[in-house]
């Protein structure tokens, strides 16, 4: 699976909205390499390509990206349940897999946005935990931050909620608890350079609502106003070009199917690498003043209030 980069005139729209400056962002990336050095709690990091794409992230505020960057090495040590034992060739890892499509696609909008695509396949059957299904969508995005060579104008999340039956609901959906959904979306707000500009919900049913009611009140007001909830797919089409999308929704990218096999099978290849990065976490007995504790970062009166979305 090859992500489809952006045009050079794309590229000169999203440097934009970015706030990139091709002639000050070497000099940026440099004070951000410094800055992690002067660190003692975070580790070595001479990733160039992952510190580029978190300066993207966060339009090139320095402050910002360091606030990104040292959540992103804390939420590693502090979570082991998403950002331990990462070997995509694990039995859970696998299921996670083989039980949902969850592959970000290979082209862009025409605003430079990268579509997210997520389906349930076999969920009656599922052996993961939820906790497996998480620590999947957080492994690709750490391969996205070292593919998305020239950045990308923001994701666009497309959720096939097909799956949502009353059976699954009783069975499945049950195992989203607070605690967890508040942890997977600290990593992905706080330790992530991630602009969610769209959320759009397809194939939904009445038990839809009480879903998204429910994760709700864990969001941020200007991002509960970007889900869009879709009665057909000919209103989906007119944010998402229908040419871009998987062939079961109409589109030339591919069977869905197709596009998860390939990000699974580039998982793989990452295999040594992932188990690398295990060792790339903050130390918190070493952080300056007071170490982070998990109710700091977890607790009603944590860094959870402080979620922001560009």
């Amino acid at each position: 699976m090859t992500l489809v980069q952006p045009t050079v005139e794309m590229q000169q729209h999203i440097r934009t909205e970015l706030n990139e400056d091709v002639s000050t962002r070497e000099k940026d990336l440099e004070h951000i390499k410094e800055w992690l050095r002067m660190q003692p709690h975070l580790p070595q990091f001479h990733d160039d390509a992952r510190i580029m794409t978190f300066l993207r992230g966060c339009k090139f505020s320095l402050e910002k990206t360091k606030r990104k960057l040292d959540m992103y090495f804390t939420m590693r040590a502090a979570v082991p349940e998403f950002f331990s034992n990462r070997d995509p060739t694990l039995p859970e890892i696998k299921e996670v897999m083989r039980v949902a499509n969850v592959p970000p696609l290979p082209g862009l909008t025409p605003n430079g946005r990268r579509v997210v695509m997520m389906s349930g396949v076999d969920l009656e059957q599922m052996a993961a935990t939820v906790a497996d299904g998480m620590k999947v969508v957080l492994m690709i995005g750490d391969i996205r931050l070292k593919e998305e060579h020239v950045g990308v104008a923001g994701d666009v999340y497309i959720l096939d909620a097909s799956v949502a039956t009353p059976q699954n609901f009783a069975n499945h959906f049950a195992k989203f608890t607070p605690s967890l959904i508040k942890k997977f979306l600290i990593c992905v707000q706080e330790a992530y350079p991630v602009k969610l500009k769209e959320v759009h919900v397809i194939n939904v049913s009445p038990l839809v609502d009480t879903i998204i009611n429910f994760v709700k009140p864990f969001l941020k007001e200007k991002i509960r106003t970007r889900i869009h909830v879709h009665s057909s797919l000919d209103s989906l089409n007119e944010f998402v070009p229908r040419d871009m999308l998987p062939e079961e929704y109409g589109g030339n990218a591919g069977p869905i199917a197709d596009i998860n096999r390939q990000w699974y099978e580039k998982m793989v290849t990452y295999k040594d690498w992932f188990k690398e990065q295990e060792k790339i976490k903050a130390d918190e007995s070493r952080r300056p003043g007071k170490p982070k504790t998990h109710d700091d970062l977890f607790g009603m009166e944590g860094s959870f209030k402080q979620l922001s979305i560009d």
